[in-house]
């Protein structure tokens, strides 16, 4: 039987993204946290691990079978490392030595390259991680186009090209021969970067709402690189060999919603590193609330495309306004949640009134630059989540640990979406401080006690800490004991 399963730890947004994939194609998976592979999930000796999504839990359950395909979504490698520690580093590097297969995304691919500090990834490729020349290069995000490199069973049959998305990726660092072409290290590029599409952003600029003069004479009068053409022609995608199994890196977010060229490459990846079918999209939800927008028609593919792009699309995800499948169970009416994600629309509302948030796309919020968009939007999106799912059942692990943390998780989430509003306010306040000469150092006290208040919401970045971190932390186990009792 074909096993997948997702890491769940520090993905927040990403991992869902990744399990609404695979829920949408209808695949059985399985989550998996940091403890579950240190204490031996991937050798099937671990039998504290949920049911698959979509089967009973049964004998089977009781102690799993080495999987076929591990999935590291997107988010902080770094505190991916640290959560698996020493042990589920070196649980994954003989999973996939022994003829598993690894499928990394974002920071899931940046998990599995070669690191000075070994602690702190996982080296089944001997690529590293390129460093950022210029402070702008960090903040990419939205459409690109990538040039598939043909000829590797991994590719997209049929197609020359893709529009894919990338969410403020990292870069591949290969040895400086191996920029131009393939050579004796076993890394095999699918894909390089070609150019951008249609909705690609620098920060919190949209680079096609702006003319190519008005770019040409940023770069030219102020010496900013705004265009990132220093990415064409760079590795987007990678596969290699570690022992008996192989990895598939990608910086592009293939399971980004409502993107069918990538989602077709995704769902044919997925029959690759299974040696499965290649799976088909599942029945298209209940029609959503007339309040929801309309999901957005499926482009036809350009010319070099893959025709299976049509039918690989993954609908679009109106994030908080879920609406439930005909005989579905009821939705969870749990009061700390509902609470909660009223508090964030409120704060978000009021970000969106100042000009400091806007919503990107139906699931994905834009801010500012300085703004703590990521911890907001996952905050929300994960607090949806909870509340789209049945409601425990008495006796329940979720219903015991929700019955023993949800206070403080009301506790928390009220002080959180105070301290954001006033935190929203205060920087919209210091958009016009910035600019106004202080007297007596008022400026620079406003903007300690601005970052002090960032810090105290947020943590430092790029981990999410303060007191979002504590909402994450418990919003990511809820939902993972939430998932384990709906199959």
């Amino acid at each position: 039987m074909t096993r997948v399963f997702v890491v769940w730890d520090d993905s927040h947004l990403w991992g869902l993204l990744v399990l609404r994939y695979l829920r949408a194609l209808g695949l059985p998976h399985q989550i998996l946290r940091a403890h579950d592979i240190a204490e031996g999930a991937l050798s099937g000796k671990c039998g504290a691990v949920g049911p698959f999504n979509g089967e009973r839990p049964g004998p089977m359950h009781r102690k799993t079978d080495a999987p076929s395909l591990l999935i590291v979504p997107g988010g902080w490698a770094r505190g991916k490392a640290l959560r698996l520690g020493e042990a589920g580093l070196e649980a994954i590097r003989g999973f996939v030595a022994r003829g598993g297969s690894y499928l990394g995304f974002c920071g899931g691919a940046g998990l599995a390259l070669t690191s000075p500090r070994p602690s702190e990834s996982l080296g089944l490729c001997p690529w590293g991680r390129m460093g950022f020349a210029g402070r702008l290069q960090h903040f990419l995000s939205g459409d690109v186009r990538l040039g598939l490199c043909a000829g590797d069973p991994l590719s997209l049959p049929g197609a020359t090209e893709a529009l894919a998305q990338v969410w403020w990726p990292g870069q591949f660092a290969p040895p400086a021969r191996r920029q131009g072409a393939d050579g004796g290290d076993g890394v095999q590029v699918l894909a390089r970067y070609a150019g951008l599409g249609p909705d690609f952003w620098v920060a919190d600029l949209a680079l096609s709402r702006f003319p190519e003069e008005a770019l040409s004479d940023w770069e030219n009068l102020y010496g900013l690189q705004v265009r990132p053409d220093f990415l064409t022609g760079r590795p987007a995608v990678i596969s290699g060999q570690y022992g008996a199994g192989r990895y598939v890196l990608s910086y592009p977010h293939l399971e980004t919603p409502d993107s069918p060229q990538a989602n077709a490459w995704l769902a044919h990846l997925l029959a690759g590193l299974t040696a499965a079918p290649a799976p088909s999209p599942a029945p298209a939800p209940a029609p959503a609330p007339e309040s929801t927008p309309a999901p957005t028609p499926a482009p036809t593919p350009p010319s070099g495309h893959a025709p299976q792009a049509r039918r690989a699309i993954i609908p679009p995800w109106h994030v908080g306004q879920e609406s439930a499948q005909v005989g579905a169970p009821a939705p969870w009416p749990d009061a700390a949640l509902s609470q909660t994600k009223a508090g964030l629309e409120e704060a978000i509302g009021l970000g969106q009134d100042h000009l400091l948030l806007f919503w990107r796309n139906p699931w994905l919020l834009g801010w500012r630059r300085g703004v703590p968009g990521p911890g907001i939007n996952s905050v929300y999106a994960l607090v949806c989540e909870a509340l789209s799912q049945p409601a425990p059942a008495p006796g329940s692990s979720a219903e015991l640990f929700w019955r023993e943390h949800s206070e403080d998780f009301a506790r928390l989430a009220t002080l959180f979406c105070k301290g954001l509003s006033g935190l929203l306010l205060a920087e919209r306040l210091d958009m016009t401080v910035r600019q106004t000469p202080g007297v007596d150092g008022a400026d620079d006290m406003f903007s300690k006690n601005l970052r002090d208040m960032r810090s105290a919401l947020f943590g430092p970045p790029p981990a999410a800490g303060g007191v979002c971190g504590q909402l994450l932390g418990l919003l990511e186990e809820l939902c993972a004991r939430l998932w384990e009792g709906a199959a």
